[in-house]
């Protein structure tokens, strides 16, 4: 699976991660949906850092189409309500 963080580049991640992923990315929904802004940021912020350390970083170089894009972490509560909603960004 390939996830794109926007402004930052691509990742390579196993498949056996998406289960953990969509997890966090229904909490940052709910989080979303509650107006919980410091819950959110902390939640995303953890979603990013497991694409991270878990992922593998594709060259810059290599062009890959992305299966999911993962808004940057400075991304607010206003504009996460238009990302986060639904199913999230990680639909099972």
């Amino acid at each position: 699976m390939i996830i794109r963080i926007m402004g930052e580049g691509q990742f390579r991640v196993h498949a056996a991660l998406f289960d953990e992923l969509n997890v966090m990315d229904n909490r940052i929904v709910d989080f979303v949906a509650e107006g919980k802004a410091g819950e959110f940021k902390n939640e995303l912020a953890k979603l990013v850092a497991v694409i991270r350390t878990k992922g593998t970083e594709i060259a810059a170089e290599e062009i890959l189409e992305s299966d999911i894009i993962v808004p940057p972490e400075d991304l607010s509560l206003e504009e996460a309500k238009d990302v986060f909603k639904g199913t999230g960004i990680f639909e099972d």
